[in-house]
């Protein structure tokens, strides 16, 4: 047993969101037997979302926690093996990879590193208990649902005006609560928020408290200069204040761009190291979609399938 354990594997996953389980798929398919470490959010981002919509194939929409347990089941039928464990070092100088879980070290000839981004919260009371209630950190996802209802958006970066024009076609009025007099967001992208009518500016304000029971129904706001509390009801709350992308375990052995999202070569899924490959959501912060991610997936198991049959390290 503890041979087999230490045999090198063909590839290792790390992350389990639909660009893991997706490269499990295919991967397996192409009788690579790989293992997927599924870390301590097995199924990623998607399982805090109640109802995916957006997913082809699925008419009536689906939920998102089983919408990843039908992909992991798939590529389970294939041969690929899941462990529900956080791979705490992954040394990428060593050859053949060494992987490194609790006490345990594991080599594998390949890795595909899919361990997604963090969306970074307001730290207030009322906002983890209502996620999925309300409370949301993704415009395309959620905004349908709030069809009518007067929405609040926190951030002052790019992608705080964009969920917030976004949310335009669905929402009554929207108002984008930001903590200071300036905003960080493109010229551009500010203008057009603006511009639009159905968009209203809160300035020098934070959110200290979201307040609904099972559905988010009034922020408690700060001005930050005066001090002086209001309330403001709002259906839904999103929150648009960045992600961190999950590559801090690999202390930079891999390069990454300013804000820590993995670099890989344009239009593909290989790294600067030979049989290392990213996909989904840690390379990836523009479209950052459950249907891309599973996309790049995709392209990180071919990529991998034929590095290794190139490398002769398959089977």
């Amino acid at each position: 047993m503890s041979q087999e354990k230490n045999k090198t594997k063909s590839v290792v996953i790390i992350g389990s969101g639909p660009a893991a389980l997706t490269a499990a798929l295919y991967t397996a398919r192409a009788n690579l037997a790989p293992v997927v470490y599924e870390g301590d959010l097995p199924g990623g981002q998607l399982t805090t979302t109640t109802e995916v919509e957006n997913f082809p194939g699925f008419p009536e929409g689906i939920q998102g926690p089983e919408l990843m347990e039908k992909i992991r089941k798939q590529a389970e039928r294939f041969g690929a093996t899941f462990i529900p464990k956080m791979v705490e070092i992954c040394d990428l100088k060593a050859r053949p990879f060494q992987i490194k879980v609790g006490s345990e070290t594991h080599l594998s000839h390949s890795v595909i590193i899919s361990t997604g981004a963090s969306p970074k919260y307001i730290g207030i009371p009322g906002e983890k208990t209502l996620l999925g209630k309300g409370v949301s950190t993704c415009a395309t996802c959620d905004g349908f649902f709030f069809k009518g209802e007067d929405i609040a958006v926190v951030g002052g970066g790019d992608s705080a005006m964009e969920e917030a024009t976004f949310l335009t076609k669905f929402a009554n009025k929207v108002t984008i609560i930001h903590r200071r007099e300036e905003f960080r967001a493109s010229k551009i992208m500010l203008e057009r928020a603006q511009k639009n009518p159905k968009i209203e500016f809160l300035m020098n304000t934070t959110v200290t408290e979201v307040l609904g029971t099972d559905q988010v129904q009034t922020l408690k706001l700060q001005n930050t200069k005066t001090k002086e509390m209001s309330e403001l009801a709002v259906g839904a709350l999103f929150v648009a204040i960045g992600h961190t992308p999950n590559s801090s375990f690999l202390n930079q052995q891999l390069p990454t761009d300013a804000n820590g999202y993995l670099l890989t070569q344009p239009g593909r899924a290989a790294t600067e190291i030979e049989g290392v490959f990213a996909c989904g959501d840690v390379t990836d912060h523009f479209y950052r979609q459950a249907i891309t991610a599973a996309g790049m997936g995709c392209m990180a198991a071919i990529e991998c399938e034929r590095w290794l049959e190139a490398s002769d390290h398959h089977g």
